[in-house]
């Protein structure tokens, strides 16, 4: 029987998948997210970058789990890509086949915590929950070998008990993650372009050819991946779209600033064809 019922501590939230403008829970009352990618056709840092922006909006703290080292030709060559994306975040390597790496997962669980698996589907995390439990208790599936995705052998959220004494949820395996309310999560998981635009020379620097801009700077440099600024940007502008979708007034103001803009722009045209 329920006695009582705890109010949420931090939430995974993500933009319902679809056209529908609302939120979905996917992970409430978690310490550590496993964010599980693979070391086959599933690695993707942009991707991780997506999943690390929600995980710091949510509380919980981020663990990059590399999965599938056992099939990797060059894993520690991945490891050190994705640890470039992954800004101080833990990144592990490991094999759900063979038990590779998975001492240095479980040294970061303690009595007590609530550890939640995110990631897409055919990342392993159901071989995953085996390898931590000692047991197979979920079933797991092979992926296709063309893209290297798999089905969704997980299709509802679950908890299991681990040994250490420790909580681990198991989630299905998410197509899509589309940001929700992750202002905060996106300056963190991309602190080091926020702070490079902090000196630029225009505090209205747009990175695209201004003089003294110095993201562009880090990039001919080559400090900063052009591939994590396209990231950066398209998570912004992606964020910034919900916002006009469910405040009513952000809308209002983004179309002034627009009308605005095209105001400046006819009159700068006007003022040409008078020479």
């Amino acid at each position: 029987r329920i006695q009582n019922v705890l109010p949420r501590r931090g939430r995974f939230v993500r933009k319902m998948a679809g056209k529908k403008i609302a939120e979905q829970v996917v992970a409430a009352n978690v310490d550590i997210a496993l964010l599980v990618s693979a070391l086959d056709g599933d690695f993707n840092p942009r991707r991780v970058e997506r999943y690390l922006a929600q995980c710091w909006e949510s509380g919980a703290k981020p663990m990059i789990v590399l999965n599938k080292a056992d099939v990797c030709q060059a894993p520690q060559e991945k490891i050190n890509e994705m640890e470039k994306a992954a800004m101080g975040v833990s990144v592990c390597g490991i094999s759900a086949k063979t038990g590779q790496g998975f001492d240095e997962v479980e040294n970061c669980f303690a009595r007590g915590q609530t550890i939640v698996l995110l990631g897409s589907s055919g990342a392993g995390k159901s071989t995953i929950v085996n390898r931590l439990l000692g047991c197979a208790i979920q079933e797991v599936q092979e992926v296709r070998e063309s893209d290297s995705r798999g089905r969704h052998t997980t299709t509802a959220r679950e908890i299991f008990a681990l040994p250490g004494g420790a909580l681990l949820m198991d989630t299905p395996g998410l197509r899509e993650l589309q940001l929700w309310d992750a202002d905060d999560g996106i300056s963190h998981t991309f602190a080091d372009i926020e702070s490079l635009a902090a000196r630029c020379r225009f505090g209205n620097c747009r990175h695209d050819g201004e003089p003294g801009c110095a993201v562009k700077a880090a990039i001919e440099a080559g400090t900063l991946d052009m591939a994590r600024l396209e990231n950066w940007r398209k998570l912004e502008r992606e964020l910034a779209f919900l916002k006009r979708k469910v405040d009513p007034e952000t809308s209002r103001n983004e179309k002034q600033r627009v009308k605005r803009l095209m105001r400046g722009v006819n009159k700068m045209y006007r003022d040409r064809e008078k020479r």
